[in-house]
């Protein structure tokens, strides 16, 4: 069902805004953008936005230094509206709050959204949630800061504009966006394009030590936690990393792996054409679209990659 801002904020005075764990450039520009737009359309309303910590790359945000990162008391809000998160237990620390709010609201474009909210907002052929969050709201009262933070979303999840999300409504809201008078080109180069060196360093290992599998259709890297480890990198730090490998050519899906912890990995999955990796990832308990997805697999390294591979090889025709 579509919602409508102003009819899920009436008569609302205390407002929470909180997206998925390890928050993405989507994720993060969803959350920046309508807590900006509250700010300036609601200023009688207390809004507060809550994520984990966000990658520096994406601190050219306005209003980023506002965001909460844990919850120093207790709090039942009016309304909780979760962005860009498939399911509850992905808003991670705050979900409490989500448990405890008076009524809740959830902005996705995840086709493995399980409508978890009193009312539920889920378009799967959205190009981005920051895109879903341009619709609500009234395009004259969208100011540059505003702007800036939903171009930074609808870039992130789409690749800049070259993934299949990608349609002609994607791109007339980019336009419109740069019509604000933001800096697209330098919103793209320093939160997509441009890496750190530990980033770059990471982003070599990977592509040194991956391999091709399943007749050479598909790709895999994997980095243990020794190797984040001895970078000093953070898991924010390899992202990136699985569209690299995506990149190569005769390759239909690019499988990226960091350790969590001794048996469990992160797995990251992308494809072009024939494989739709949201499958995949719910498998394992994950989530994702049909190019884009991930899940948290357990077993040793290689059990992980059987097991990945043996999903991937189900669509591609090979399976038993």
């Amino acid at each position: 069902m579509a919602v409508i801002l102003s009819e899920i904020l009436e008569g609302k005075q205390t407002v929470a805004i909180g997206g998925h764990m390890h928050p993405d450039g989507d994720c993060t520009g969803s959350c920046l953008g309508l807590y900006m737009y509250l700010l300036n359309e609601y200023p009688d309303m207390k809004v507060d936005v809550y994520l984990e910590e966000i990658p520096q790359s994406y601190h050219l945000i306005e209003k980023i230094e506002d965001v909460k990162h844990q919850i120093t008391e207790d709090k039942q809000y009016d309304l909780f509206i979760c962005l860009d998160c498939g399911d509850k237990l992905r808003l991670g620390f705050s979900s409490t709050l989500f448990d405890n709010a008076k009524h809740t609201v959830c902005i996705d474009h995840h086709v493995s959204n399980i409508a978890f909210a009193d009312e539920n907002y889920i378009v799967p052929d959205a190009s981005s949630t920051s895109e879903l969050v341009y619709t609500l709201l009234e395009k004259e009262k969208i100011t540059r800061p505003i702007a800036e933070a939903l171009y930074m979303g609808i870039v992130h999840d789409t690749g800049v504009f070259q993934y299949s999300c990608t349609s002609p409504e994607t791109m007339e809201i980019g336009a419109e966006l740069l019509r604000k008078g933001i800096n697209g080109s330098k919103i793209i180069d320093q939160t997509y394009y441009e890496k750190t060196y530990i980033q770059n360093q990471l982003l070599g290992k990977a592509l040194l030590e991956s391999f091709l599998f399943l007749n050479k259709q598909c790709i895999v890297a994997v980095l243990e936690k020794k190797d984040l480890e001895f970078c000093e990198a953070e898991p924010s730090d390899t992202e990136g990393i699985v569209s690299q490998l995506r990149l190569t050519k005769g390759v239909e899906v690019a499988v990226f792996m960091y350790g969590l912890d001794t048996h469990r990995y992160k797995v990251s999955l992308r494809s072009k054409e024939k494989v739709d990796v949201s499958l995949i990832a719910k498998f394992f308990g994950g989530g994702g679209h049909a190019r884009a997805a991930g899940a948290t697999v357990t077993g040793s390294k290689y059990d992980v990659i059987n097991q990945v591979a043996e999903q991937i090889s189900f669509q591609l025709g090979k399976g038993k």
